[in-house]
């Protein structure tokens, strides 16, 4: 079995599939949503990247503010255990309200730095004072999307 299946086989785990675009909930689980659909990924190979199965979930990435990095339309592993933003990486986040997925950053003194990939779009600074409103939800791992 290959890295993601739209049926279970032995071995595999599921995993739910979110499209969280107007999402409903209120924002901070993922738990709330309608979910879009399963896939089933072999446990060993979850396990072979860090991932623990049971606090993984899928996220449909909408919007051009990631590429080349994730494409619109792409579907991304999200490690919820992960919500260390010390060691950079890229993030679901929620920023007043409103998920976002982006590159962050830690800069001294406390504040944050959320980096787009795709250079249309401006690098946006989270002041210290303004922590509260942001909550990290996780740290992407995997894309699932086409080749272009």
């Amino acid at each position: 079995m290959g890295m993601g299946s739209a049926t279970a086989e032995a071995g595999a785990v599921a995993v739910n599939m979110y499209d969280v675009e107007g999402a409903a909930g209120d924002g901070r689980s993922l738990d709330e949503e309608r979910i879009e659909g399963v896939l089933y990924f072999p446990e060993a190979q979850l396990n072979a990247l860090g991932l623990s199965p049971e606090r993984i979930a899928g996220i449909k990435v909408r919007g051009d503010s990631m590429e080349e990095t994730l494409a619109d339309g792409d579907w991304v592993l999200i490690n919820q255990a992960d919500t260390d933003y010390r060691r950079e990486g890229v993030f679901l986040l929620l920023v007043s309200g409103e998920r976002r997925i982006k590159r962050v950053q830690r800069l001294a003194g406390g504040a944050l730095y959320l980096i787009s990939d795709n250079e249309h779009y401006e690098p946006e600074m989270i002041p210290p004072e303004q922590m509260r409103e942001v909550e990290i939800l996780g740290r992407c791992e995997v894309r699932i999307g086409r080749i272009a």
